[in-house]
C-alpha cells in the first residue's frame, strides 16, 4: 500500500537543494513522455514529482527509478512550467547519501558549507597526528624525497586501513539501499541473478550509453567518459606505484610507461573536469542547477588534480614548495576516500547498485 505520509521538512530541503517551484507542477506528464530513459511501464519522473511536491519521502528514498534517470535535462527542457524535474531527482539522490551515509553525522557534515571547515579539518589532523607519530614533521633536507617527509610504509597502511574502513561503512549503506528497492517492487519476479545484471550495467558504464540517449546535453558524455576513464587509469596507476614502492623500484622515472599512463590519466581528469565546471557556468539553462555537493565534488576532484601534477612536477624540478604541495595532495586524497559515500562521487556507487536492482527485475 501506497504510503501518503507527508514529510514538510523534506519537501524544503528538496526546494532549497534543487530551486524547483515544487508547487507548481501541473502533473502533465510531459517530462515522462520525453525521457528516453524511463521504463514504459511506470515511467519516471512524472510520479516522483508527484511525490516531491506532497514530500513523500518514503517513496523517492530507495526508489530506484530516481538513480536511472542521468540528469541529461530533457525532461527540464520541455518541462511547460519550467519546474526542472531533472534538478528535483539530483536533489533526491543527495538526500539518499545523507540517508543512507554510516556514520549518519558524516552525510549532515558535508551536506552544508557551515560544515565544510570541520570536513576539511578532519584529514588535516589525521595526516599531522600520523607524521607527529613518525617523527617527519618537518621539511627534509636535500633534494626533494616524498618518502623522507611521509614514509611509504606509513603512507600505504595508513591508507589502506582508512580505505578499508570507509568502503566497509559503505556497503552496510549499500545494503540498506538493496533492501529498501526489494520492498518498492516486493511482487516483481526475477529476471536476471546479479551477476548477469552487474555484467549487463558495467557493459552500459564502460561505453556510458545512456548518455548518448540525451538530446539536452549530449556533449556531457565526452566529459563524463574523460573523467570516468580519468579516473579508473589514475587508481590502477597508482596501485602500480604501491606496488613499485614495495618492490623498491620506485620513484619511476618519468619516461617510465606506468609514468606516463599516469600523467594521461591526469590529463583526462583534467580535461574533462574542465569541461563540466565550463559547461556549468556558461549553460545554466541546459545544464541545470549546480548546488553545493555538485561544487564540493568538481572542485575538490580539481584541486586533486592540479595538486598531483605539481607533487610530480615538483619532485623532478626539485622545487622549495615541493613538500607543501604534496601536504595540499594528501589532504585532498584523504579527503575524498573519507567522504567518498557522502558527496556526489558516492552517486557512481548507488546509481550502479540501483542499475543492477533495475535489470534484475527486468526494470529498464
Amino acid at each position: 500500500m501506497l504510503n501518503a505520509t507527508p514529510d514538510i521538512q523534506f519537501k524544503t530541503q528538496l526546494r532549497e537543494l534543487s530551486n524547483a517551484p515544487l508547487n507548481e507542477c501541473i502533473q502533465c506528464g510531459t517530462c515522462s513522455v520525453v525521457c528516453s530513459l524511463a521504463p514504459d511501464d511506470r515511467p519516471f519522473p512524472r510520479k516522483e514529482m508527484i511525490w516531491a511536491g506532497w514530500g513523500m519521502k518514503d517513496q523517492l528514498i530507495g526508489n530506484p527509478d530516481v538513480w536511472l534517470c542521468h540528469q541529461c535535462g530533457d525532461c527540464s527542457s520541455y518541462c511547460p512550467r519550467d519546474i526542472k524535474p531533472a534538478d528535483v531527482l539530483s536533489a533526491v539522490r543527495q538526500l539518499s547519501y545523507i540517508h543512507y551515509s554510516r556514520p549518519r553525522f558524516l552525510g549532515k557534515l558535508l551536506s552544508s558549507p557551515k560544515g565544510l571547515p570541520i570536513a576539511i579539518l578532519i584529514p588535516v589532523v589525521f595526516i599531522i597526528t600520523i607524521l607527529s607519530i613518525a617523527g617527519t614533521l618537518h621539511i627534509p633536507d636535500g633534494p626533494v624525497n616524498y618518502s623522507a617527509f611521509f614514509p611509504h610504509s606509513w603512507l600505504n597502511s595508513t591508507f589502506a586501513t582508512i580505505t578499508l574502513i570507509i568502503f566497509g561503512m559503505t556497503i552496510g549503506g549499500l545494503v540498506t539501499f538493496w533492501k529498501d528497492m526489494k520492498n518498492k517492487f516486493p511482487d516483481e519476479p526475477k529476471q536476471k541473478g546479479f551477476t548477469a545484471g552487474f555484467f549487463a550495467v558495467i557493459s552500459e558504464l564502460i561505453t556510458h550509453r545512456n548518455f548518448g540517449e540525451c538530446e539536452a546535453q549530449k556533449p556531457r558524455k565526452v566529459a563524463h567518459l574523460l573523467v570516468f576513464y580519468g579516473f579508473i587509469l589514475l587508481f590502477l596507476m597508482t596501485c602500480y606505484a604501491i606496488y613499485a614502492v614495495v618492490a623498491e623500484i620506485y620513484p619511476l622515472s618519468f619516461l617510465n610507461p606506468f609514468k606516463i599512463a599516469g600523467n594521461l590519466a591526469s590529463l583526462m581528469l583534467l580535461s574533462g573536469l574542465i569541461l563540466m565546471i565550463i559547461s556549468r557556468v556558461k549553460d545554466k539553462e541546459k545544464f541545470g542547477n549546480s548546488n553545493y555537493s555538485d561544487w564540493l565534488f568538481l572542485i575538490s576532484m580539481l584541486i586533486l588534480t592540479i595538486s598531483g601534477i605539481g607533487v610530480e612536477m615538483g619532485r623532478f624540478l626539485n622545487w622549495d614548495l615541493a613538500y607543501h604541495i604534496y601536504f595540499l595532495h594528501l589532504c585532498t586524497v584523504w579527503f575524498l576516500i573519507i567522504y567518498l559515500p557522502y558527496i556526489k562521487f558516492g552517486h557512481i556507487l548507488y546509481r550502479t547498485t540501483a542499475m543492477i536492482f533495475a535489470r534484475t527485475i527486468g526494470r529498464k
